[in-house]
Order: structure tokens, then C-alpha cells, then sequence
């Protein structure tokens, strides 16, 4: 399968970010097979009842264009959400707990950093997908002082196993060619889209997948 874009909120998606989900999602048609819904700060029963609120009209969103909705770090909310899926940090859960709660329909995610290691354990545990990163320098994404992967990482992976991996961290139109060549079957995308005009964004990604699937 051709690399594709998976989408992931910045930290505030009230006010007009639903509009600018919409015009994001019709510009990479196609192109786009997930959305994370990633806002921290959410803990507790009503907390969760805001975050649901937020998180309701970027659902439909998503739905009306057959993009994935994915939960970041909250086994519970993506429950609540019936969401398509979760997305675990090291510290978020299990994914053994995450499919007991979300049943196996659910598309459950894991960040592996740099290590190959939590990736085969996660793999082993049942993930669907496993991310490593971050590949570049990222506000959304950084850990700091953790360990940078190098896109080598993405051909070992896709050439032993077949479940499929994304690549995240500071991404761009104009740095994402070796993480496409070298078998990222998604590359997870924040601060590029969101921190200007949305459409041209997606658009120079599609142009800069299309140019891979070409060479």
C-alpha cells in the first residue's frame, strides 16, 4: 500500500478547527487514513465530558470521509467516543487492557521511540500498528534527549513484518522522501499542517507521496 497521511490534532480543537479538519481531510482525499485526536489535560469523569464534546463534531468529520478517529493515550475516553482506535504511549496501558476494553475491531497503536524491541513486543501483544520517532525535531512530538531514530529503522520493520508502521516527529513536505522510501507505511503529520494554511499543506504532503510512488 502506497504511504499514506495520518493525521494528528494539535492541542486546541475548539473555535474554527473543525472547519479546518474538513478543508484538511478534502484536500488529501486519498491521502489521509487517520485522525488523532490528541488533548491532554482530560483526566476524570468531567473532564471527559468536555473532551467528548470537543471530540463529537471532528468525529463526523471524519466519518463523512472515511478517516479513521483515533483516541491519543486514553484507553477510557476512546470508550466513551467509540472510537476506531487508540493510540498508547509507553506509560498509557496495555495493549492486552486496551482490546479487553475496546473490543477487536479497534485499532490499537503503539509509540516505540527508537527501540525495536517495544515494537516486536508490541506487535507480539496484538498492536495493529507500531510508530517510532521522532524522526526530526518536534514541538507536537519531542521527547527531548530520547533516542532519534534513523529511517533504517522503517525497512527492517517492513521487511520482516507485515503490520504496518508510522513514522512521526517535526515531518514535512520537504523532509518526509527517506521516511517514504524507506517503507513508512504512514507518516504522522501535526505542527506542518496545523501551524499554517492547512490545504496547501496537505496538498505539498500528497505531492511529495505521489513523487515517491513515482521514483
Amino acid at each position: 500500500m502506497p504511504t499514506q497521511l495520518y493525521l494528528i490534532s494539535p492541542l486546541d480543537v475548539g473555535g474554527d478547527f473543525p472547519a479546518r479538519l474538513g478543508r484538511a481531510l478534502e484536500a488529501g482525499k486519498d491521502h489521509i487514513t487517520a485522525f488523532q485526536f490528541r488533548v491532554k489535560g482530560f483526566e476524570g469523569t468531567a473532564s471527559q465530558h468536555e473532551a467528548a464534546a470537543l471530540a463529537a463534531p471532528l468525529q463526523e468529520i471524519c466519518a463523512a470521509h472515511d478517516v479513521a478517529f483515533i483516541v491519543n493515550d486514553d484507553i477510557a475516553l476512546a470508550k466513551r467516543l467509540k472510537a476506531d482506535g487508540v493510540h498508547l504511549g509507553q506509560d498509557d496501558g496495555t495493549v492486552a487492557e486496551a482490546r479487553d476494553a475496546l473490543g477487536m475491531q479497534v485499532q490499537i497503536g503503539v509509540t516505540c521511540h527508537a527501540s525495536r524491541h517495544l515494537a516486536m513486543e508490541a506487535g507480539e501483544a496484538g498492536a495493529d500498528y507500531v510508530a517510532f520517532g521522532a524522526f526530526f525535531p518536534s514541538t507536537t512530538k519531542d521527547k527531548g534527549d530520547a533516542e532519534r531514530p534513523e529511517p533504517e529503522i522503517l525497512s527492517w520493520w517492513s521487511q520482516i513484518f507485515e503490520l504496518p508502521c508510522v513514522a512521526i516527529g517535526g515531518i514535512t513536505p520537504e523532509n518526509c522522501g527517506p521516511l517514504i522510501a524507506a517503507g513508512a507505511d504512514f507518516l504522522a503529520v501535526s505542527g506542518a499542517i496545523w501551524n499554517g494554511d492547512e490545504e496547501l499543506a496537505v496538498k505539498a504532503f500528497v505531492e511529495a507521496l505521489e513523487k515517491e510512488r513515482h521514483v
